[in-house]
């Protein structure tokens, strides 16, 4: 018999809903001369990924990516970030404003966010090894906006059972609904 596609969630055991747990990162982004950050976000339970390219990791860049989850479409109730400093003081201000949870991981434990730190994995294999030409910003946040549309749309999952997130939150939004008729 041959293996699954995907990684079934454990049976008997829910998945918990779009935006209960945002896992967050920083990704360096190196061209031999100069290092760039990408601060990366992904649902938990969807897989629906944010990301977002800065010229240094600071706490107020980091805010910025708190307003770019506002292209995801449903609320984030946590946040989990590791220890960095990007995530400290504006940060957590910023995510009490809001009314986020902020869930900070102890020290050299990156296997707590695991999904975050497999989604800067593939980011970096996916979208910036083929698109390094143009080190800037400017040209790296063009193409990662481009990469997320991929990943959230057209790439599919095998944690999802082959769906694209949007594909699953769709599919789940429907699920929901008919529950509740």
């Amino acid at each position: 018999m041959a293996a699954p596609l995907c990684h079934p969630q454990a049976e008997g055991v829910p998945r918990p809903p779009p935006g209960d747990l945002v896992q967050v990162d920083t990704l360096d982004l190196r061209d031999g001369r100069r290092v760039l950050k990408q601060f990366t976000a992904i649902d938990v339970a969807s897989r629906c990924a944010v990301v977002t390219v800065a010229s240094n990791a600071t706490a107020s860049l980091a805010v910025r990516l708190l307003d770019a989850l506002d292209r995801l479409p449903f609320a984030v109730r946590a946040i989990q970030v590791d220890g960095g400093s990007e995530f400290m003081a504006a940060f957590e201000a910023a995510c009490q404003a809001r009314g986020i949870l902020l869930f900070v991981l102890p020290p050299h434990s990156p296997k707590l966010n695991g999904r975050v730190e497999r989604l800067n994995r593939t980011a970096r294999e996916e979208c910036y090894d083929l698109t390094l030409e143009d080190f800037t910003v400017s040209a790296l946040s063009r193409a990662a906006r481009r990469w997320e549309h991929t990943y959230n749309h057209i790439r599919p999952h095998q944690a999802l059972g082959m769906l694209t997130p949007a594909q699953f939150l769709a599919q789940s939004h429907k699920e929901q609904l008919s529950r509740t008729s």
